[in-house]
């Protein structure tokens, strides 16, 4: 055998260990169902209205099938398989008619018991780039040749089963998430602040909420509202929400603030309306915490305050994270749906770092989805987190939600993220979070548009 055969060889077996190091590390294969997996597998089928789609991990001899639409499959042989295909093509792989495509005249194929007629198969990879795994919709009858933008979503969905892939890996190897800070030695300072300094802070009227202005990209005008809480204490000063928020939700004191906060928010979009009954237009988002949404009655108090301070649901929008969704789905679902029916707007915030939050944003009626800052922040430095982004966008296009863009701080990502299609953001590029009276004067700029001059402001 010549030598540089021999290199051939070495350099193929090379590769291989290193793609089934990267498979092993995962752990995917021993992982159990992921619902964020099928998520991607439905979404697949509906939007190419596919016979069959599966997403399937590739081991040694093995294509092991994660989740499947349509035909149900749960393993195939990987010789001769579609996933040698790709691994070979190291990218996409798009087959209209088999029959009329001589490498397949021979059927060794694995693919007879699924009478599949033509497919497009894509790779799931790792963060460094190997070729674990093939997401694959397949059609018992030819199918004209994938056009171009339909062949990005299908990467894309891939690429968010990747990133679901690499969340498991940095969960499985990184620090343990019930771990716990060492105890505190016997002498150590009390924790601050203490339930009763909550209580006391609620009697003073200490709390009170800044705003954070979401704006149009393409226009800068602002368009909507984030209400964040803070704590002027008459000692410490300007208390930011990270340094007493999970004492309040540890105490269940929470609860009274949570309440005081929508309350508020309601009150002041009365305010602003009457000021200018241009601002119905602007939706005004108040974050809910885990125990404010799963309390009983949530739809009805949304619905009382509503009433009380005389403004359209419209005008309201409540946002959670996928840990308010987790302890009891079924139960989440309802309370949704009561919100959806009042007409208030429902957003999904910091999507993108959450390990369920696929299924969550196929099963539940989210109208928005909040792209984390930590994905923003990162768009600049490569393409791993540009992809997560643009991916986000195009799912939520396809879904018919809006996307926000949180944490946008520079005109380059300003400049991206309105050529990836994402239509509004919010962040320090645009405004700080600020008083009710300071955003009382930027609701008052000629058609709420920020000017140039302003948004370079933000960053001296």
């Amino acid at each position: 055998m010549a030598q540089a055969e021999v290199a051939t060889i070495n350099g193929e077996r090379t590769r291989e260990s290193d793609r089934l190091a990267a498979l092993s590390a995962t752990g995917i294969l021993d992982s159990e169902p992921e619902a964020s997996f099928d998520a991607i597998t439905r979404l697949c089928a509906d939007y190419f209205k596919a016979d069959t789609v599966f997403l399937g991990f590739a081991d040694e001899s093995r294509l092991w099938i994660k989740s499947a639409w349509g035909e149900p499959v749960r393993e195939l042989p990987r010789r001769g398989s579609i996933f040698e295909l790709v691994l070979a093509a190291n990218g996409p792989v798009i087959v209209p008619d088999i029959l009329e495509d001589p490498r397949f005249r021979d059927n060794g194929l694995a693919l007879r018991r699924l009478e599949a007629r033509s497919f497009a198969a894509v790779p799931i990879r790792c963060c460094e780039g190997q070729v674990l795994g093939e997401l694959v919709i397949i059609n018992s009858h030819p199918r004209r040749s994938m056009a171009r933008d339909e062949l990005r979503m299908l990467e894309n969905l891939a690429e968010l089963a990747s990133n679901q892939v690499e969340l498991r890996y940095l969960r499985q190897n990184g620090r343990p998430r019930d771990s716990r800070p060492p105890s505190q030695p016997q002498h150590a300072v009390p924790i601050w602040p203490q339930p009763a300094d909550l209580r006391a802070a609620l009697e003073r009227h200490e709390f009170e909420l800044f705003y954070q202005p979401e704006v149009e990209l393409a226009t800068h005008q602002i368009v909507g509202l984030e209400a964040l809480i803070r704590w002027r204490h008459p000692e410490r000063g300007l208390v930011p929400p990270m340094d007493f928020i999970p004492a309040a939700e540890e105490s269940g004191l929470i609860l009274p603030i949570g309440d005081w906060g929508l309350a508020e928010v309601c009150s002041q979009i009365r305010q602003w309306t009457r000021e200018d009954h241009s601002h119905s237009a602007l939706r005004v988002c108040v974050n809910l915490s885990a125990r404010q949404f799963s309390r009983d009655g949530l739809a009805d108090h949304v619905e009382a305050l509503l009433s009380r301070y005389g403004i359209a649901s419209r005008q309201l929008g409540l946002e959670m994270t996928e840990s308010s969704l987790m302890s009891d789905t079924r139960a989440a679902f309802d309370v949704l749906n009561d919100l959806r029916r009042l007409g208030v707007s429902l957003l999904m915030d910091d999507f993108g770092t959450g390990y369920s939050s696929l299924n969550y944003l196929h099963s539940f009626p989210f109208d928005v989805l909040k792209i984390d800052r930590s994905f923003v922040t990162r768009m600049t430095e490569g393409q791993q987190a540009l992809q997560i982004v643009k991916t986000i966008i195009e799912l939520a296009r396809a879904l018919g939600m809006d996307v926000v863009a949180e944490g946008v701080e520079t005109r380059e990502q300003h400049a991206l993220l309105r050529d990836l299609g994402c239509r509004y953001g919010q962040g320090f590029l645009f405004s700080r979070p600020i008083s009710a009276d300071a955003t009382t004067e930027l609701l008052r700029l000629p058609g709420r548009i920020m000017p140039d001059h302003m948004l370079v402001s933000q960053l001296t």
